[in-house]
């Protein structure tokens, strides 16, 4: 007899749409903070899907997707169950930043604890409450201030489960991307869940091409578990797939001008941008140090050395 699906002490019934509040911690003004968590089951048997937004609080072309899902009912599975937590750092969504207040990621800070920092104890939760019910995660981020990422996932490539869905999933790039200390990816990677990372748009600005990219991934990869059989946009090239990514950086602080669009493929030496001071004094060239695509660029037309300008995929 299969076990009944019971989180945060709630059974959680098939057929159903349930929402649980996961209670975290109190602001300052004794309110208590919780985080949203919306369940579909279906009656019939299958797996569980993680939609998860909001890691970051300032991230929400991550969170547009996970909500755009919900509300057109591409959550109600026909097969299997659906979990969707649109805002997990409800602390950083609600003061407009990428961390909670103390300025602790909570994406550096898993897999948490009970009484620990507020980052770690949002962690905690999500380990305790939803990662053991799960058996695939869809991780949703944008990138950060000022800097655009190109719609794309992440994932460990030597697991062929997550190339598949990645390939399945259909964004432009794919990119192979190494564990990162006390994240997520590493404690959900630990229990043998495959589990793909989703990047688009910037943060705190809403990217229909980046929306719309994540939605219709999300779409195809649960039809291709058999969870759902809603309809997907057509993929319009098949995925590029990447090894190595870097960031160049700025060898000179001034006016930042770029020569190429984000998703734009480039060559080695090729020059991509360059940096001036605002008395048109010096003109300082960006070249490409690889020959790829890329996958990031930043907006910002004052920068300073040292900061990242473009992302390159090769």
């Amino acid at each position: 007899m299969e076990e009944p699906l019971i989180i945060s002490n709630t059974p959680i019934p098939r057929g159903k749409t349930t929402r649980l509040d996961l209670a975290i911690a109190k602001l300052p003004s004794h309110t208590q903070i919780e985080i949203p968590v919306i369940i579909s089951r279906a009656k019939r048997e299958g797996p569980t899907m993680l939609l998860l937004s909001g890691v970051h609080g300032d991230e929400i072309n991550g969170i547009e997707i996970v909500r755009r899902l919900i509300d057109q009912k591409l959550t109600k599975p026909s097969a299997g169950t659906v979990i969707c937590i649109p805002v997990l750092n409800v602390f950083g969504f609600i003061n407009y930043t990428r961390e909670v207040p103390g300025g602790k990621d909570v994406n550096r800070s898993f897999p948490g604890q009970k009484r620990g920092s507020l980052a770690s104890r949002v962690a905690y939760n999500l380990m305790k409450e939803i990662i053991p019910h799960v058996d695939y995660v869809l991780d949703f981020h944008t990138g950060a201030e000022s800097r655009s990422n190109f719609p794309q996932v992440r994932g460990m490539l030597k697991d062929e489960r997550v190339v598949e869905l990645a390939k399945v999933f259909g964004a432009p790039f794919i990119i192979n991307s190494p564990i990162r200390s006390s994240s997520l990816r590493k404690e959900v990677v630990k229990k043998n869940v495959p589990m793909l990372l989703f990047e688009g748009g910037e943060s705190m600005r809403f990217d229909e091409r980046a929306i719309q990219a994540g939605m219709n991934g999300a779409v195809r990869v649960m039809n291709h578990l058999g969870m759902t059989h809603a309809q997907a946009d057509e993929m319009t090239s098949e995925p590029v797939t990447f090894n190595e990514s870097k960031w160049i950086r700025a060898r000179s602080s001034g006016l930042f001008h770029s020569k190429v669009k984000n998703g734009a493929e480039v060559t080695n030496r090729q020059e991509i941008g360059f940096i001036t001071d605002p008395y048109a004094t010096f003109r300082t060239r960006v070249r490409a140090t690889a020959s790829g695509h890329v996958i990031g660029l930043n907006h910002k037309p004052v920068v300073s050395q040292g900061d990242a300008l473009f992302h390159i995929a090769y």
